[in-house]
């Protein structure tokens, strides 16, 4: 039989997510970075931690794995893994766009770029794939930033690097960004990294909801925002349309 429990995939991708983390968690990071309403999240881990499984300080109420879990394997996808199960997804998205776009996922302090397709047309195009794109300054890193907490703990509090006018340097800014980004599922970054680019993207969640990886596109401001500047909607549809189809061909939300 192929039918699985919601409740326990939910409850490992809590797991995996304190496994990659160095510093004791609280609620709401758990919560987001599993894409689960918090009372949900609080409900599993209040029963992990009477396995033992997770434990929570006294003091701050953050959570860390418990004494009756050694070990956990690695909650991220290897990018040449990630590349082959998300390839044709990718291609789609440029071909439906007619931008170029790419999916990347977190790793050492950046967002790395698994696989990049050009769009289509004349003119010089770099490949991308292997490269390492800054977090702050991304739409693909903003992503990450703001659904994995181990990309937040990289960025937040730490300098931020002004590229243009219009990159975001200030924490408090750089947080109305995130939230903004959890609340519609996407993400932007308009003139922020180079003056004439602009970009969109969306999360990528595995079986567990876990976000592996953030997918999207760039290319010219005048051809992905609006007359306001804005990011266009049926380019956002397109973006978020494709990341909720590799969710689902990673396993994410299956019936159970």
């Amino acid at each position: 039989m192929s039918r699985t429990v919601q409740s326990v995939e939910r409850a490992a991708a809590l797991l995996r997510v304190l496994s990659a983390e160095s510093e004791p968690m609280a609620l709401g990071e758990l919560a987001a970075a599993v894409g689960l309403a918090k009372p949900t999240a609080h409900g599993l881990l209040r029963t992990l931690a009477g396995t033992g499984f997770v434990d929570q300080e006294p003091v701050t109420g953050r959570y860390l794995l418990g004494s009756g879990l050694l070990h956990l394997g690695s909650v991220t996808l290897d990018l040449n893994e990630l590349r082959s199960e998300t390839l044709n997804w990718v291609d789609t998205l440029a071909a439906r766009t007619g931008e170029e776009a790419r999916i990347a996922a977190y790793r050492d302090g950046a967002a790395v770029v698994a696989h990049h397709v050009f769009r289509a047309g004349p003119g010089v195009q770099v490949m991308d794939t292997g490269r390492a794109l800054p977090l702050h300054a991304t739409a693909l890193g903003k992503v990450l930033v703001a659904f994995d907490p181990g990309a937040a703990r990289s960025v937040i509090g730490q300098r931020l690097d002004r590229l243009t006018f219009r990159t975001i340097t200030d924490r408090a800014a750089l947080l109305r960004a995130l939230a903004d980004a959890r609340d519609t599922g996407w993400a932007s970054a308009v003139s922020e990294a180079r003056p004439e680019l602009a970009g969109i993207a969306a999360p990528v969640r595995d079986r567990g909801g876990y976000v592996v990886a953030a997918v999207g596109i760039a290319g010219p401001v005048v051809r992905l925002c609006d007359a306001r500047g804005l990011p266009r909607s049926d380019l956002v549809e397109e973006v978020v349309g494709v990341s909720r189809s590799i969710s689902r061909a990673l396993g994410h939300g299956r019936a159970a």
